[in-house]
């Protein structure tokens, strides 16, 4: 309805009031109205209603959408009223002083304001109760909503409501130690416990919307598992977190209510790092990422631009990744300076060039083959971009004068069993004895410093993409070992501890990063097929397919020889690694690294296992080459 329509309906329903208000006043008070003591009743009405009209369009009462009324909208309607009745008595007050009677009726305009204010609410009231009832499709799902503070009455208010929601709301959930057993927004408030589920079971409800707050002040991956044991649908709502007013909600700022990922149940909370220590690291510095267009280097690129480094130097092989993001750079921080490289860091006469041209103040080098079933078929590839890369990176980093050079490892990089682990470790093994021998001669010398960390959700390549894929073809989810498990972390919190790390180190150190609680990658399978509201086994199947070529059940962050030492951040911990001396470590590099490039991968293995001992191959060829 447009405005002039609700304004026309709201001077109707004051038309009502008024010749009631008069009927009740003349009546009861026995008011006899004659020229001599009032106007004739249609003048006080035409006065009465333009006053209305006026504060109507003072208090803007016509301007929102019935349906959408709310307690603002209600108070603005008093006020209008009372000011109504305020000017006109006002206004019968002067005309007595100064003519000896009043034109209106005192009583009749105390008797409006109560009587047009119902008329106006229950219009309100009304066409809200009735659009909700209409919205309402009978053969939408049901759902409860878990958490009742503010965001989870908004969510029931928004869904009864707007009519692009396909959910009814029937109830709450609370916590045990929340109220219980009372009403909110007309619906009832349940504790969280076992004849809750049976509850629901015999009403049919499969669906529980988690509110935005009660998300961030819960573990996700425990307080949300009863849900998911118990094959109940988890929603939420992505778009909005918080309300302060409930009665604020309008159409435009409803989001979608989506089913919630399995990365926000595997999402740990915020970490808090040392911005002004970053600050100081990175602003106007020229920083340089290599494998920029990757997962981890993209998201190293967006969280450096809160620090105001005079440029980003984005250097990547892949053409196309890299395009894009420059793209998404500009649009999102239009006053930042980006630079996109074409380089190989496998080139080392490309990479010199980038160096001396640019000469970054500190590189964060994330460029790496990281997928191990490939890796274990190239190994030859694996030792030229995860070692001759770093090692080219690394030394031109010295001949440059870096201040700070930051290496992304692997916790795969712990007690190798692939090639790609024992590639990362021997990049790790280098650039700390390089390092070392620096240090020893120049105390300024570029500092070298290693980060490690185990899977990251969502990275380019990783399981819960493939998983996700498999599930939207209808099955069948594969996955290597019942017994296999994993750590996880986020993207932004791994770079987040990647640049809290560099802060800390003053060269040579291994960062290991608190990965949490592994998670066994069965059970994984099995919740992402039940948040997409499947059943596990009978609706999609689980193929176990047994471990690939250099893959083991679980990963270690530290060897056992290894110990760490906590730092201020206590998610951050120094591993004690065993030192190598670099002009023992170097000539071996290099041997490895021509070895590499003759296309003979059980010589360039040989060589690796030789580098690091602890290397011992699992369900690969290489298995030969292990001391038995």
């Amino acid at each position: 309805m447009p405005r002039w329509g609700v304004l026309l309906l709201d001077m109707l329903l004051c038309t009502i009031a008024f010749w009631l208000c008069a009927w009740i006043g003349t009546g009861t008070f026995e008011y006899e109205i004659n020229g001599q003591e009032t106007w004739l009743m249609r003048y006080q009405f035409m006065m009465v209603l333009a006053v209305q009209t006026i504060c109507f369009g003072f208090f803007h009462t016509y301007a929102g959408i019935l349906r959408y009324s709310t307690f603002i909208d209600t108070l603005k309607i008093l006020m209008a009223n009372v000011v109504t009745a305020a000017i006109l008595l006002v206004f019968n007050y002067i005309m007595q002083l100064c003519t000896g009677y009043h034109p209106l009726l005192n009583t009749m305009l105390i008797i409006y304001v109560p009587v047009a204010f119902v008329l106006l609410f229950s219009l309100r009231v009304g066409v809200k109760t009735f659009s909700e009832i209409l919205l309402q499709e009978h053969g939408a799902p049901r759902v409860m909503i878990y958490g009742t503070k503010t965001a989870g009455i908004a969510i029931a208010k928004m869904l009864r409501s707007a009519g692009n929601t396909p959910y009814r709301p029937v109830g709450f959930i609370a916590d045990s130690d929340e109220r219980h057993g009372y009403e909110l927004a007309g619906l009832r408030v349940r504790p969280l416990n076992e004849k809750l589920f049976d509850w629901m079971e015999k009403r049919g409800i499969q669906h529980v919307i988690v509110s935005p707050m009660k998300m961030r002040g819960i573990n996700p991956s425990s307080d949300l598992q009863v849900f998911i044991d118990h094959n109940i649908r988890i929603l939420t709502t992505p778009y909005f977190t918080q309300f302060d007013n409930v009665d604020a909600i309008d159409a435009q700022r409803i989001g979608r209510i989506d089913t919630i990922r399995i990365e926000d149940l595997l999402e740990r909370p915020q970490i808090d790092i040392n911005m002004e220590n970053v600050r100081q690291i990175l602003k106007k510095r020229v920083v340089l990422v290599s494998g920029a267009a990757g997962s981890i280097g993209s998201e190293l690129v967006r969280q450096i631009q809160q620090y105001e480094p005079q440029v980003t130097i984005l250097l990547d092989i892949a053409e196309s990744p890299l395009h894009d993001l420059s793209l998404e750079l500009q649009h999102q921080y239009p006053n930042a300076r980006f630079i996109p490289v074409i380089a190989d860091v496998r080139n080392r006469g490309r990479i010199e060039q980038v160096f001396s041209e640019m000469r970054p103040d500190v590189v964060y080098h994330a460029a790496a083959y990281k997928h191990v079933p490939l890796m274990e078929s190239f190994p030859n590839e694996a030792i030229q971009a995860n070692v001759a890369g770093t090692k080219n990176m690394a030394d031109m980093a010295v001949k440059y004068k870096v201040q700070r050079f930051v290496m992304i490892s692997t916790d795969k990089a712990v007690n190798p069993t692939n090639i790609m682990g024992a590639s990362k470790r021997i990049a790790e093994i280098y650039v700390q004895s390089l390092f070392k021998k620096l240090q020893a001669e120049d105390p300024n010398c570029t500092k070298f410093i290693t980060t490690r960390f185990g899977n990251v959700l969502g990275s380019n390549g990783s399981v819960i993409p493939y998983f996700r894929k498999q599930i939207a073809a209808g099955g069948p989810v594969t996955v290597t070992h019942p017994d296999i498990i994993r750590y996880f972390m986020t993207i932004p919190e791994a770079c987040c501890l990647v640049m809290e790390a560099s802060t800390l180190g003053n060269g040579g150190e291994i960062f290991v990063f608190d990965m949490g609680k592994p998670v066994k990658i069965y059970d994984l399978a099995k919740n992402m097929i039940r948040l997409a509201g499947y059943t596990p086994e009978k609706d999609i199947r689980i193929v176990f397919t047994g471990l690939r070529p250099g893959e083991k059940l679980y990963e270690e962050l530290l060897n056992q020889k290894e110990t760490t030492i906590p730092t201020t951040n206590e998610k951050i911990m120094v591993a004690r690694v065993r030192e190598f001396d670099f002009d023992t470590v170097s000539p071996e590099v290099d041997k490895l690294i021509a070895t590499s490039k003759k296309a003979k991968p059980f010589m360039t293995v040989k060589q690796m296992k030789l580098l690091v001992p602890e290397y011992i191959s699992n369900n690969s060829i290489y298995e030969q080459l292990d001391p038995q």
